[in-house]
């Protein structure tokens, strides 16, 4: 038990590893506590008032043997506990002293966790043979004679068992307690005793059996205690067994540490209080040295200002203070309370925070030169080596928000842009007074258009030169950062490898202190050794962590710039320096939007007074090719998509489209209403122009150079085989299509608008032609004496050539829409179902034309000679005329399925008249004569061009015979 204290009482036979006998220090502070709390076992010795580790026995100075009855805890009290729940088992594993029987023994960290899993594999192996051996034990029986001892086991347990249950229950209760009134009456029931006629002879023999009964019950448990007591003898005697040998080898230890301190005291008299002198000049002359440092040092750290002055006149901000951060460092590490030195920390501290001023005045001051210099130079860095000293200073100094510095400098510098290209374009135009014009917005709207288009690419090309510029300035500083994160790596590998190779340094470090170490141990003047053990190890802790603070700085002496910044203290860490990494490319995303934001700023000037609205196509197709590039350019040099500059010209291009397409629509109105729906001759060019969409070409032809045509123009339009016949307002309706389709080949930003411009325009050509052509309204506008059904068949026409050529433009704005904006292609079917349901209508109107004739004609006839009749002679003449009309300007395709209609209206109204004449199919007189009409009117209809092959079957309009 007394093993467990601080002190190995052992000599060692081999002296230790530095000849020494070194008193052992346990593990952890939780034991040396444990070894100054036993004042019972080993108490404590006078000391002087330097004690060790552990307050333990002097292995020198004698004492008071330690007997048994120095002990304040006996075997016997801590087995028989009453207050104990259980018996202890492990009493010889905790340590001795006044908690023994409470102290709880802590479980080991060297020991796993042992759970159900662990034994997984070994119950895996073992349930086979588990099995085999219950079915062996099923088929061979068990012997008598462990039968024999079985049964006594079990008899005598349940005899034990069967006279404990005689004892009443509330004896075995935990909480008896005879105290307590029911209880005592319970156990002692004197009620029976004390009854009214006194104490009789019957009482005292109810008395007597009670004690009995308490005396049998008594018995009872002894005999069970008595029972248990026998079965435990053994694991008793072993105790005090073990108790015996303990004491024996507590006697053979104090032999064994009496012996070790006669011998350290011969030592100490012959062999260490001769050579101790020598040792002690030894120490005096290191001491000695190590003071001649120390004032070299002071001399050193004296010259520190006047030459932080030097460095800062050559502007080395770097160095200065890094110089000034190495002497702070050495005044509060290795000059630590000199008193010739308690003013310059302050002084230092003053000095830093000028050169943090000095340096960021001088960014200021480089940054506004750098971005205000004149935009006709290269796009260069001046200075380059300044800036990255002062970067590398601002950084040091953790004065992150530098950059702040550079974006107000920035801005200053775009807004003076614009100013400057307007103060350089107003020298070469003598009509704007600038003394009396003095507004930027007014003489920019005092231009032409060519002046001011000229004014807005100068300042799109200064802008491009002015973020190549800052780009330029900003990869700079982004290098600069780039290499203080690499240095910060490097750092943290560095620190790495020191620390890996700690272990050994550390081993070379013990082998070279060891003579220190034994110095310190000989020449300790107190009265414990490892007081002097401790020391001569805290002074080697403290040589080694001087070692490894000495590598960086070897290494940062040899080092380059970058690795003299990272030996500071005020060092910035990754994340930081990441977020400087991060503000770079924003500042220059900031630049960007600055530039568009400023060139807005010249277009909505010029734009104010609806200037560019009024520009034509090829003007405003001009500037957003131009603005496109710029943005294009400015995207690719600052990496980001700024979208003010695209959003006005967006807003200037939707008024340009409005006024566009006002003027388009206003254009066709009028023409419409000066539209005399007669056949117009095609000229040449518009030949050419539908051609060349035939081509695929959806696009303006450039118009070629003023002089005499001798191309001859044609009577029909020839569209893909087929010949229309138009009016003239359709041709310069395909132009204007065509001019919306250029809108968007030149300007696709404005597509889903022109679409919907376009759009409007196709139905309100459709509604406008079905007014004046349905509607008669041509009779009142134009002053024609009436529609008639040429006039029908030419819109039907112009219709139809109008549907053909809506696919062909939904194809082309298909192809120029982004996906999000298809869902406006469903204009062209909308307007395809009226284009469709316009044509159908004039076809009925054609169709009712003749229907009138035909019952105006037939409700005359009569069947009677000469034959043929009047009236037939007029129907064929009024079908003559029909055809006449519209055989030139539609298909025949077209041709034959509207006589096919009109066919089948004059059957049903000569029906309709032979039923009220009652002539039937009964080949009678009127029958024949009938026949004869038809034959005439079937024989002029087949005459006519391209309905010989009408069926022209008659045999409907006969009613049957009765």
């Amino acid at each position: 038990m007394a093993a467990r204290h601080g002190s190995s009482p052992v000599p060692q036979p081999d002296g230790g590893r530095d000849g020494l006998l070194h008193k052992e220090r346990g593990p952890s502070p939780a034991l040396c506590r444990l070894a100054r709390s036993l004042p019972d076992v080993c108490p404590k010795e006078p000391t002087g008032e330097r004690r060790g580790l552990c307050d333990g026995p002097s292995v020198v100075a004698e004492h008071d043997p330690w007997t048994v009855y120095s002990s304040k805890v006996n075997l016997p009290a801590a087995l028989n506990d009453p207050r104990l729940a259980k018996r202890e088992v492990d009493f010889f594993t905790k340590t001795w002293g006044l908690d023994f029987a409470e102290t709880e023994v802590m479980p080991s960290f060297y020991l796993a966790n042992i759970t159900r899993e662990h034994f997984t594999s070994y119950l895996q192996d073992t349930t086979q043979r588990e099995r085999i051996h219950e079915r062996c034990k099923t088929i061979c029986p068990i012997k008598d004679d462990d039968m024999d001892a079985v049964s006594s086991i079990s008899t005598s347990q349940e005899k034990s068992r069967a006279e404990l249950e005689q004892v009443p229950k509330i004896f075995m209760r935990p909480d008896f307690a005879l105290e307590e009134p029911s209880t005592f009456s319970a156990v002692l029931p004197w009620s029976h005793f004390n009854s009214a006629s006194g104490k009789g002879s019957r009482d005292v023999a109810s008395s007597k059996l009670l004690q009995e009964k308490l005396s049998h019950y008594l018995d009872v448990v002894e005999v069970s205690i008595a029972r248990q007591i026998s079965l435990r003898s053994e694991a008793f005697f072993h105790a005090m067994s073990s108790q015996h040998e303990l004491q024996d080898r507590l006697k053979e230890t104090q032999q064994a540490v009496a012996v070790l301190r006669r011998r350290t005291a011969a030592i100490d008299r012959v062999m260490c209080q001769g050579p101790l002198q020598a040792l002690r000049a030894a120490l005096t002359r290191n001491n000695l040295v190590k003071l001649h440092n120390k004032l070299k040092l002071m001399a050193a750290v004296h010259q520190t200002q006047p030459t932080v002055q030097l460095l800062l006149s050559t502007s080395e901000f770097v160095g200065a203070l890094e110089l000034i951060a190495t002497t702070k460092e050495v005044l509060q590490q290795e000059l630590q309370g000199i008193h010739s030195f308690r003013h310059l920390g302050s002084q230092l501290c003053e000095l830093e925070k000028l050169i943090d001023k000095m340096m960021v005045e001088d960014f200021s001051m480089y940054a506004r030169s750098e971005l205000n210099r004149s935009l006709r130079e290269e796009p260069q860095v001046l200075e380059k080596e300044r800036l990255q000293s002062l970067v590398f200073g601002l950084l040091r100094q953790r004065k992150l928000d530098f950059l702040d510095i550079y974006s107000d400098e920035m801005i200053a510098a775009a807004k003076a842009i614009v100013s400057q290209c307007v103060a350089e374009r107003l020298l070469n135009i003598d009509d704007i007074d600038t003394e009396v014009v003095t507004k930027l917005t007014d003489q920019m709207r005092l231009m032409t258009f060519p002046q001011w288009f000229d004014l807005l690419k100068d300042v799109f090309d200064s802008f491009l030169i002015f973020l190549q510029r800052m780009k330029a300035t900003l990869s700079v500083i982004t290098v600069v950062v780039l290499e203080v994160v690499e240095s910060n790596q490097k750092a943290f590998f560095m620190e790495k490898s020191s620390f890996e190779e700690l272990g050994e340094e550390s081993t070379r470090a013990v082998s070279l202190t060891r003579g220190e170490t034994e110095l310190a141990y000989l020449t300790h003047e107190g009265l414990f050794i490892s007081d002097a053990l401790i020391e001569a190890q805290q002074h080697q802790d403290h040589a080694h962590q001087e070692t490894l603070s000495r590598r960086p700085d070897a290494d940062s002496a040899s080092g380059s710039r970058e690795q003299n910044f990272m030996s500071g203290d005020m060092m910035p860490s990754d994340l930081e320096l990441n977020q400087v990494l991060s503000t770079i490319q924003e500042l220059l995303h900031a630049a960007s939007d600055i530039s568009h934001d400023r060139c807005v700023k010249v277009i909505t000037a010029r734009a104010k007074d609806g200037c560019l609205e009024r520009l034509s196509l090829a003007d405003f197709v001009g500037l957003s090719v131009a603005v496109e590039d710029f943005a294009k350019d400015t995207e690719e040099l600052c990496g980001r998509r700024s979208v003010s500059l695209r959003g006005a010209l967006q807003s200037q291009a939707n008024r340009f489209v409005h006024r566009f397409h006002e003027e388009r629509k206003t254009k066709l109105s009028l023409l419409l209403d000066n539209e005399r729906w007669k056949q117009a001759e095609v000229p040449a060019e518009f030949q050419e122009l539908v051609d060349s969409m035939a081509d695929g070409r959806i696009t303006l032809l450039a118009r070629k150079a003023a002089g005499p045509d001798d191309r001859k123009p044609s009577e029909f339009l020839l569209v893909d085989g087929q010949k229309y016949a138009v009016v003239g307002t359709v041709l310069l309706l395909i132009r204007m299509f065509l001019e919306y389709c250029q809108c968007t080949n030149d300007i696709p930003s404005i597509s889903p608008d022109i679409l919907t411009r376009l759009s409007d325009l196709l139905k309100h050509f459709n509604s406008r032609s079905c007014q004046l052509v349905l509607g008669a309204g041509a009779l009142q506008v134009v002053g024609l004496k009436t529609i008639t059904t040429k006039n029908l068949a030419l819109a039907s026409r112009c219709l139809q050539l109008v549907v053909f050529y809506i696919p062909v433009i939904r194809r082309h704005f298909e192809s120029k829409l982004q996906s999000k904006h298809f869902s406006v292609l469903r204009h062209f079917d909308h307007i395809t179902k009226d284009y469709s349901d316009h044509i159908a209508e004039i076809w009925a109107k054609l169709v009712a034309i003749m229907d009138s004739v035909f019952e105006k004609v037939l409700s005359k006839y009569e069947v009677k000679a000469p034959m043929p009749s009047s009236c037939f002679r007029n129907v064929c003449k009024q079908m003559a005329k029909m055809h006449k009309a519209i055989n030139d300007l539609l298909p025949e395709e077209q041709t034959q399925m509207l006589f096919v209609r009109i066919n089948s209206s004059f059957k049903m109204h000569l029906k309709r008249q032979l039923a009220r004449l009652c002539v039937i199919n009964d080949g009678g007189p009127q029958h024949g004569l009938v026949v004869v009409d038809v034959a005439f009117y079937v024989e002029n209809v087949q005459v006519l061009k391209n309905l010989d092959r009408l069926d022209l079957n008659m045999a409907e309009i006969w009613e049957q015979k009765r």
